[in-house]
């Protein structure tokens, strides 16, 4: 699990509206791909997926007063999911931090 800073502080819905309107565009132009990028939003957890690469969901994000939490569901061997993974924490960074 990875915790980032929540000093904005971002809610769960502004996470989720943040990232479905900004994260596919920054994570495609990092990889210079095309990635299909799913997002789902309960309460304060947020689910990406990343459905032509990975099956189910690969990231949860719980949100908290102070933190974001990621976890993560990939297993070793799926794509390169180090790489997703270091994106998403640096747009979080930006965002959040």
């Amino acid at each position: 699990m990875i915790s980032i800073n929540n000093v904005q502080p971002l809610s769960s819905e502004s996470l989720f509206e943040l990232l479905k309107t900004e994260f596919p565009a920054y994570i495609n132009e990092q990889l210079r791909s095309n990635l299909a990028i799913e997002f789902a939003h309960v309460s304060g957890i947020v689910n990406i997926s990343f459905p032509e690469i990975i099956d189910g969901n690969a990231y949860t994000i719980t949100v908290g007063d102070n933190s974001l939490e990621i976890t993560d569901h990939t297993t070793e061997g799926t794509y390169n999911t180090e790489l997703l993974e270091h994106y998403l924490v640096e747009f979080l960074t930006l965002k959040a931090g």
